[in-house]
């Protein structure tokens, strides 16, 4: 028998109490609060499930189970587990005394089912003019950072997004975790890998970046940037390698900006931080914020906003180029509106004729001027 059928058998048994939620499509991630409460992402929204470890030491069993088969450790010594499962699904558990209550487990399983932009449509997450005008954005190598919080679908937009990339461009992909599987026949994966226990094979996402500017990209993009890996990203966004993407955490554009220049100054290059804020200014053309509404589940594209630089006080100079607009409710409760153009027309509005790509021009010619 295959190592990997080995441990799918074992995964199995361990994880039975589990067994019909990793089995459902419908449940995008599994929360083990300790060994006896389960709660479900299902639609968006969280459900209190009866499902329930027989003890602690059972949870205990799985999660080591799940450990020693990506080689690495988890106890009270080394607290936090990060791993990833033979169908892709992204596990992260805190053993105590980190955990106060008991062993937590979270599952964030992998969609076979890739969302392309056509199914955010469908959705209602995004609008025709707003995805003609992404698509058209991508083809001018325009930055894009995707904005958002824990569970709003970062990801799966930028794997949506990508889609638009021109299929004869050479792309590396940087990921913590490997989640985004690009439709471009010319792809390279690279994922970070922790130590084993001694201390030996670890590669950062920023090494990997290093890395990355040697392989010829056209473009580059970082799954989400965490920490001094940003600075790197920012100056070969500068230095040429336009039209990369990447994801961060942040609830709005303006704070999206913020947070990737304290990121940029958490690398061990000490440059003062006017220096920072000018770089991320100069790099980042367009925010993509998107947001996951509790009270329906529902996850749209809320902004889209360009950066333009700074200003006399040295501060972000932004423009709304599109805006989420509710319209009231269905008979479900669901949210209903569109994301709608604010009238502003970006810096960049003749690029499109400059480049011969207005042939792509069909519903979103307001934005755009010869």
């Amino acid at each position: 028998m295959l190592r990997e059928a080995v441990f799918d058998a074992s995964l199995d048994y361990f994880l039975s109490p589990l067994r019909d939620f990793l089995a459902d499509d419908s449940v995008t991630e599994i929360m083990v609060n300790g060994h006896e409460q389960v709660f479900v992402e299902r639609g968006g929204q969280l459900e209190q499930t009866t499902a329930r470890f027989e003890s602690a030491d059972a949870l205990y069993s799985a999660v080591q189970n799940i450990a020693q088969w990506v080689g690495r450790e988890i106890s009270a010594q080394r607290p936090v587990l990060d791993a990833r499962l033979p169908n892709g699904s992204r596990v992260h558990a805190i053993a105590p005394p980190a955990a106060k209550t008991g062993l937590y487990l979270t599952i964030r399983k992998f969609s076979r089912d890739l969302l392309t932009l056509d199914d955010l449509l469908r959705y209602q997450s995004i609008s025709p003019i707003a995805k003609e005008f992404l698509e058209i954005c991508v083809r001018l190598r325009k930055n894009t950072l995707i904005s958002g919080g824990t569970g709003t679908g970062k990801t799966s937009l930028l794997n949506a997004l990508s889609a638009a990339i021109p299929r004869e461009e050479r792309v590396v992909v940087i990921e913590d975790t490997s989640e985004l599987k690009l439709r471009q026949p010319h792809c390279l994966y690279l994922e970070a890998q922790s130590p084993d226990p001694h201390g030996r094979g670890g590669v950062t996402v920023r090494q990997l970046f290093v890395s990355s500017l040697r392989m010829r990209p056209d473009r580059i993009i970082v799954g989400e940037v965490r920490a001094g890996e940003a600075l790197d990203m920012v100056q070969s966004m500068i230095s040429g390698h336009a039209g990369s993407m990447s994801t961060v955490h942040a609830s709005n554009p303006r704070d999206a900006v913020v947070r990737l220049e304290t990121l940029a100054l958490m690398s061990d290059i000490e440059i003062p931080q006017l220096i920072a804020r000018a770089q991320v200014a100069s790099a980042i053309h367009l925010i993509v914020q998107i947001s996951r509404f509790t009270d329906d589940g529902s996850r749209r594209i809320t902004q889209i906003t360009e950066v333009l630089g700074l200003d006399e006080h040295n501060q972000y100079q932004v423009q709304e180029l599109f805006r989420f607009k509710m319209r009231g409710r269905d008979a479900s409760g669901r949210r209903q509106g569109e994301l709608e153009p604010t009238g502003a027309l970006p810096s960049f509005a003749s690029e499109p004729y400059l480049q011969g790509i207005e042939d792509a021009i069909i519903q979103s010619e307001a934005l755009w001027r010869a």
